[in-house]
């Protein structure tokens, strides 16, 4: 049973603290039946059968406090649960984890602080594989560099990796690079609205920018490809309309919308 509880959730304890009063099952009884027969009969096997005391096994914070004085519990259930540092488990799918290294920066995003980014890096890859939702993927432990106070155990993260990064380099959007038989191109804009084709050399890419090695200048105007549909030709009215009305259509992406008019 749980005499006394003397810290709270969020409260910083260092190793060997004592956190908690504990009572036997014996204890617990005998202190029971001594209560019934009045304080000075309480007060004798209080100081004979002293209560042990829970110490904390490591110094952190609080992150959880289960059980309430005057609680009974089994060896099993938690009473205190500290911890000295919070990490992040990201799961990695596994054509992604051989970019994957230790001490590699990362940045952490909490999904209730999308506006605070948490410096951190890779601090354990796991051995052994998961198979969630039918993907196979590892586990990486993220540290932050900082644990900051508004991070709580539980909460949901979004974590970038960074692979690799280069600065003051010349780049353009993704979808303005086109392979071809030779290597990647892209078209820049000339005058009198056309295009020409130039080969270029790209480098590294996040999915969305590309590096243009060489090939290109910084403030040349490159080309994006587009695709219209045009409208499609009016039909006549249905005969099988019980309003007999008169259909318009467009041909937005390809597909058609048809209102009736009553």
């Amino acid at each position: 049973r749980a005499e006394q509880i003397l810290v709270n959730e969020g409260d910083m304890v260092k190793q060997g603290q004592v956190i908690a009063w504990m009572s036997s099952s014996e204890r617990a009884a005998l202190i029971d039946a001594a209560r019934a027969k009045g304080p000075e009969e309480l007060k004798h096997w209080e100081d004979l059968y002293k209560a042990a005391p829970l110490v904390a096994p490591l110094s952190g914070v609080v992150i959880a406090r289960d059980v309430e004085p005057g609680q009974t519990l089994t060896s099993a259930d938690p009473v205190i649960v500290m911890s000295n540092r919070l990490i992040v488990k990201a799961q990695v799918d596994e054509t992604d984890i051989g970019q994957i290294k230790l001490g590699q920066a990362a940045s952490v995003t909490l999904d209730a602080y999308a506006k605070n980014v948490v410096p951190s890096k890779v601090d354990h890859i796991a051995f052994e594989a998961k198979t969630v939702s039918n993907v196979t993927i590892y586990e990486v432990e993220v540290a932050p560099a900082q644990v900051p106070d508004f991070m709580r155990s539980g909460m949901t993260a979004n974590v970038l990796f960074s692979i690799s990064r280069k600065d003051d380099v010349i780049v353009v959007p993704a979808e303005a690079v086109q392979s071809g038989g030779e290597g990647s191109f892209v078209r820049i804009s000339v005058e009198n609205g056309h295009s020409e084709k130039r080969d270029v050399t790209t480098g590294i890419t996040d999915g969305k920018i590309t590096e243009i090695v060489s090939g290109l200048k910084e403030g040349e105007m490159v080309m994006i490809r587009t695709v219209r549909f045009g409208e499609k030709k009016a039909v006549g009215s249905n005969p099988f309309s019980p309003f007999g009305g008169r259909p318009r259509t467009g041909g937005a992406g390809g597909s058609s919308a048809t209102r009736q008019r009553q």
